[in-house]
């Protein structure tokens, strides 16, 4: 109960700073399970995607990617008690709002109303998630608004752009020519290329305020040490 109870307080921003260094192995545990779960359920359906992504083994290892990231970005920063397990299990639990991308709305809407609706969902998961990570780095760290946002949009710029670099340059190539077949999911990979472009556009400028706002960290931390 008290597991199910922290994830709510999760889900709905309410989680403290203590609450998030109590994390555990049952805490990481769910948050596998459930990223497992919601990454067979988003690609069940879509006849383009590859057997790693219908087995919710692609979402698995992404969450492990972003941890790796994020915990990686921080570092620099000298935050106290900031560990790879501790991003890790938050990333993880955030990843249950995706349950709502795996209802199949075109088995009672047509395939217009439904590519609608899953962009729909798509844009409220992928918001609700970010402000998660929004306001868990924030409430952690500790390290203000300009460094919350830096931290927490640099990483997933970084691997969206990567991503199409390696691989969905097809997806890209494919809706900018029309020929995909038409799926629920259309609209969505739509989306996809939006996001995109605007990450590889925002990529430059989030690495420049970054070393700015290290440099400016580790000004701090040795003007307190002699302090």
């Amino acid at each position: 109960m008290k597991l199910f109870q922290t994830i709510i307080r999760l889900l709905t921003f309410r989680l403290t700073k203590q609450e998030m260094l109590s994390f555990d192995k049952s805490h990481f545990t769910a948050g596998l399970f459930g990223t497992w779960i919601v990454g067979m359920g988003r690609y069940w359906d879509d006849p383009g995607a590859k057997l790693l992504q219908h087995l919710g083994i692609g979402s698995v290892i992404y969450i492990f990617v972003l941890a790796f990231f994020i915990w990686m970005i921080v570092n620099p920063y000298v935050v106290k008690e900031w560990t790879y397990f501790r991003v890790l299990t938050f990333i993880s639990l955030t990843s249950f709002p995706a349950v709502f991308y795996a209802i199949p709305i075109e088995r009672w809407v047509d395939m217009s109303t439904a590519n609608t609706v899953n962009v729909w969902f798509l844009a409220v998961v992928a918001a609700w998630r970010m402000i998660l990570l929004l306001v868990f780095i924030y409430r952690f760290t500790e390290l203000g608004g300009f460094n919350t946002f830096v931290i927490t949009f640099l990483p997933i710029c970084l691997i969206i752009t990567t991503l199409t670099i390696l691989n969905l340059h097809r997806v890209v190539f494919d809706i900018m020519g029309g020929v995909r077949n038409a799926t629920p999911h259309d609209g969505a990979y739509t989306v996809l290329v939006l996001l995109t472009i605007i990450s590889a556009v925002l990529v430059g400028p989030l690495f420049i305020a970054y070393f700015v706002s290290i440099y400016k960290r580790t000004k701090q931390l040795d003007a307190e040490r002699f302090n």
